[in-house]
Protein backbone atom coordinates (compact mmCIF):
# COMPACT_ATOMS: atom_id res chain seq x y z
CA UNK A 1 0.00 0.00 0.00
CA UNK A 2 1.32 3.25 -0.88
CA UNK A 3 1.88 6.26 1.13
CA UNK A 4 -0.90 9.42 0.26
CA UNK A 5 0.30 12.32 -1.52
CA UNK A 6 0.12 15.25 -0.50
CA UNK A 7 -2.74 17.71 -2.36
CA UNK A 8 -1.70 20.34 -4.78
CA UNK A 9 -1.40 23.13 -2.57
CA UNK A 10 -0.25 20.58 0.75
CA UNK A 11 3.25 20.24 2.16
CA UNK A 12 4.37 16.88 2.90
CA UNK A 13 4.11 15.87 6.11
CA UNK A 14 7.49 13.81 7.21
CA UNK A 15 7.44 10.67 8.96
CA UNK A 16 11.06 9.95 9.35
CA UNK A 17 14.13 11.48 9.39
CA UNK A 18 15.21 10.24 5.70
CA UNK A 19 11.67 11.89 4.24
CA UNK A 20 12.59 15.12 6.35
CA UNK A 21 16.27 14.72 4.75
CA UNK A 22 14.63 14.59 1.37
CA UNK A 23 12.62 17.86 1.51
CA UNK A 24 15.05 19.59 3.74
CA UNK A 25 17.61 18.87 0.06
CA UNK A 26 15.45 21.39 -1.75
CA UNK A 27 16.40 23.76 0.77
CA UNK A 28 19.57 23.96 0.27
CA UNK A 29 21.98 24.36 -2.29
CA UNK A 30 23.11 21.31 -4.56
CA UNK A 31 26.78 22.15 -4.50
CA UNK A 32 29.00 24.54 -2.31
CA UNK A 33 30.95 27.23 -3.52
CA UNK A 34 33.71 24.98 -3.91
CA UNK A 35 31.84 23.03 -6.09
CA UNK A 36 31.51 19.98 -2.92
CA UNK A 37 28.05 18.25 -2.65
CA UNK A 38 26.91 19.33 0.82
CA UNK A 39 26.63 16.73 3.74
CA UNK A 40 23.13 17.21 5.20
CA UNK A 41 21.92 15.73 8.80
CA UNK A 42 18.62 15.59 10.66
CA UNK A 43 18.47 15.56 14.42
CA UNK A 44 14.77 14.70 15.08
CA UNK A 45 13.22 16.42 18.15
CA UNK A 46 9.55 16.38 19.76
CA UNK A 47 8.30 18.71 17.44
CA UNK A 48 10.10 18.15 13.97
CA UNK A 49 13.26 17.47 12.00
CA UNK A 50 16.10 19.78 12.32
CA UNK A 51 17.85 19.83 8.98
CA UNK A 52 21.68 21.55 9.11
CA UNK A 53 24.75 21.32 6.71
CA UNK A 54 28.10 19.62 8.15
CA UNK A 55 30.89 21.60 6.30
CA UNK A 56 33.54 19.77 5.22
CA UNK A 57 37.05 20.34 6.74
CA UNK A 58 39.28 23.29 6.00
CA UNK A 59 42.48 22.15 3.40
CA UNK A 60 44.35 24.44 5.73
CA UNK A 61 43.29 24.27 9.91
CA UNK A 62 45.35 27.47 9.88
CA UNK A 63 43.48 29.18 7.63
CA UNK A 64 40.92 31.97 9.02
CA UNK A 65 38.12 29.89 9.06
CA UNK A 66 35.41 30.56 6.00
CA UNK A 67 32.11 32.38 6.99
CA UNK A 68 29.23 29.41 6.31
CA UNK A 69 26.55 31.32 6.24
CA UNK A 70 23.11 30.11 5.43
CA UNK A 71 20.61 28.97 7.99
CA UNK A 72 18.89 25.45 9.23
CA UNK A 73 15.64 24.30 8.48
CA UNK A 74 12.90 22.98 10.73
CA UNK A 75 9.89 20.51 9.44
CA UNK A 76 7.01 20.32 11.46
CA UNK A 77 5.57 17.30 12.32
CA UNK A 78 2.52 18.74 12.83
CA UNK A 79 1.71 20.14 9.53
CA UNK A 80 4.98 20.10 7.26
CA UNK A 81 5.69 23.48 7.82
CA UNK A 82 9.27 24.66 7.36
CA UNK A 83 11.36 27.30 9.50
CA UNK A 84 14.54 28.66 8.52
CA UNK A 85 16.66 29.09 11.65
CA UNK A 86 20.17 30.47 12.31
CA UNK A 87 22.96 28.40 12.22
CA UNK A 88 23.66 27.77 15.35
CA UNK A 89 24.47 24.62 17.50
CA UNK A 90 21.50 21.83 16.72
CA UNK A 91 19.99 21.96 20.56
CA UNK A 92 20.42 25.88 20.65
CA UNK A 93 18.22 26.01 17.00
CA UNK A 94 15.69 23.46 18.65
CA UNK A 95 15.19 25.77 21.76
CA UNK A 96 14.70 28.54 19.39
CA UNK A 97 12.31 26.97 17.30
CA UNK A 98 10.27 25.93 20.17
CA UNK A 99 10.83 29.52 22.17
CA UNK A 100 10.15 31.63 19.31
CA UNK A 101 8.21 29.81 16.03
CA UNK A 102 5.89 26.99 17.87
CA UNK A 103 4.94 29.02 21.11
CA UNK A 104 1.69 27.78 20.51
CA UNK A 105 3.34 24.02 20.53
Amino acid sequence: MSEPQPQEGQRPIPASADEALEIGRGHFPSTWPGGEEPTLHVHEFDLGYLVYPVFPPREDPTAYPRDPGGSHIVISKADGAVSALPNYPPEQAIELYRSHFRREA
